[in-house]
């Protein structure tokens, strides 16, 4: 689909990946071969994964074609605003300030914390018993 220079971004948020391929174009969106719409089901995670693009006023101008894996839905649709926003600082890098300003460059670094031995979960305890 994409023939022209290309600009790659690899976004990442909570245990997902997005690789980000991104070219001047009309507009078309996909994500692991189905369309952008198709793929976020929800109205949010569609507004949130397109942040980078609405922000810089640049969604009918590029063509993105995205890879994504790893993690659930919110968590694909956060590494995709990533890794677009780090295609579209390639492809202008004028466009770095806003996208900074929006906090799309960076790295959301939450992730799940571990279960830890002798309790039920990361941070609860089981109950405790003087006597």
């Amino acid at each position: 689909m994409i023939d022209k220079v290309t600009h790659l971004g690899t976004g990442r948020r909570k245990t997902s990946t997005a690789r980000v391929r991104l070219a001047e174009g009309t507009g078309k969106l996909v994500v692991n071969g189905s369309k952008f719409e198709d793929y976020f089901a929800h109205e949010s995670l569609i507004k949130q994964a397109c942040a980078a693009l609405q922000s810089v006023e640049m969604r009918d101008k590029v063509d993105v074609v995205v890879t994504v894996e790893g993690g659930g839905a919110a968590g694909q649709a956060g590494a995709v605003a990533h890794g677009l926003a780090r295609a579209l600082q390639k492809l202008n890098p004028e466009f770095r300030p806003v996208l900074k300003k929006a906090g799309l460059l960076t790295r959301d670094s939450r992730e799940k914390e571990r279960k830890k031995a002798g309790q039920p979960g990361a941070r609860k305890r089981y109950q405790f018993s003087k006597r």
